[in-house]
């Protein structure tokens, strides 16, 4: 009896405590929805020390905490519903038992989560934009713009083509090419925990991603099996997500500029060749016969690349990266980005204004 009281307790606990962090997710959710200036006190003052309290921790491991996490998550659950199915067996009284702890653990994880979500990630999409602190004219452009764009990049990839093999090194240079773009915009200014690899990479190939932050464990994770010149690049868009920028045209633009600006060659080709191909799509799009020409002025390493990473991420295709993509547009605008999946050709209208300064 004694011991039934006890679980019964402890469940309650669970309860009030996941019942408590949903409430403290919501308030945080309506306050930056609702208040302009709250996501922007909250992300330059709040967030930064969740980055350098949390994030320092979580950086200590070599590994991808929230990948190890997931894997542990999943074997507790396995083996937390095989145990009580074999308990709910028995009896009537364990099946209630069961039943209630499932609720009470399933209600602490899912507080838990929310609150973690909110606080580390949710708030920050309504803060001010990174585009907002720079004096860039963005605005509608020609075609005869966008070529001379293209052009430019074209001679860039050139300039810099490199055909180093993927690093472990390139995580601390990672680190130094955003600090070193911290240093020309303050608001990127601050501590970068060390992005790390997935162990599992299909896991991220299967969805179509080069990367992920994890607002569970404040990390920059990206997908180490993909082609090398990307991975640059998704090292430092993961990162600037860590200085509360979450929009991805955003982070995508900055992680272009901490490439090009940093002194390794690898990750300078890498943020040309990806600011190539955003622009390239785009004037495909608009004058297929100057995107062909000026795809034959890309060097012969170049062109092996871009069809090695044609070809890695065709591998990928199928359902399981639809509803990925799906799932993806629908995050995208929960989180008042209405464009969804599209919201990422907005780059190109910011490389545009960049190249326009």
């Amino acid at each position: 009896m004694r011991e039934q009281k006890m679980k019964m307790r402890s469940s309650l606990h669970k309860e009030t405590a996941g019942v408590a962090m949903l409430a403290a997710a919501g308030v945080l959710q309506v306050a930056a929805r609702r208040a302009p200036a709250f996501g922007e006190w909250y992300a330059t003052t709040v967030y930064p020390w969740i980055v350098g309290i949390y994030g320092r921790i979580c950086g200590i491991f070599p590994f991808s905490v929230v990948e190890i996490l997931l894997y542990i998550g999943v074997l507790w659950l396995v083996l937390f519903t095989v145990s009580h199915i074999r308990r709910a067996a028995l009896r009537l009284e364990t099946v209630r038992g069961a039943v209630g702890a499932w609720f009470s653990a399933a209600c602490l994880l899912l507080g838990l989560l929310a609150f973690l979500y909110t606080a580390c990630c949710g708030v920050n999409y309504y803060r001010r934009p990174f585009s907002g602190y720079l004096e860039l004219e963005v605005r509608d452009s020609t075609v005869e713009e966008l070529t001379a764009l293209c052009e430019y990049l074209t001679g860039k990839v050139n300039e810099t083509v490199d055909t180093a093999a993927y690093s472990q090194a390139w995580n601390a240079v990672g680190q130094q090419a955003m600090a070193g773009l911290g240093e020309r915009y303050p608001q990127l200014s601050g501590y970068y925990p060390k992005p790390k690899p997935l162990a599992v990479p299909w896991i991220l190939s299967v969805q179509q991603l080069s990367g992920v932050y994890s607002p569970f464990t404040v990390e920059a994770n990206y997908n180490r099996a993909m082609t090398d010149y990307n991975i640059p690049h998704a090292i430092c868009h993961e990162l600037s997500h860590l200085r509360g920028f979450m929009r991805e045209d955003e982070a995508n633009f900055i992680g272009y500029l901490a490439c090009i600006g940093s002194e390794n060659p690898s990750f300078r080709y890498s943020g040309y060749l990806t600011g190539w191909v955003y622009a390239g799509n785009a004037l495909a799009s608009q004058d297929r016969e100057a995107y062909h020409e000026l795809y034959g002025q890309l060097n012969g390493q170049t062109q092996a690349h871009l069809a090695a990473n044609n070809a890695f991420w065709n591998r990928y295709e199928g359902k399981v990266a639809e509803v990925a993509n799906q799932m993806n547009d629908t995050y995208l605008k929960i989180n008042s980005q209405p464009e969804g999946v599209k919201s990422y050709g907005r780059m190109v209208d910011l490389m545009l204004a960049y190249y326009r300064e």
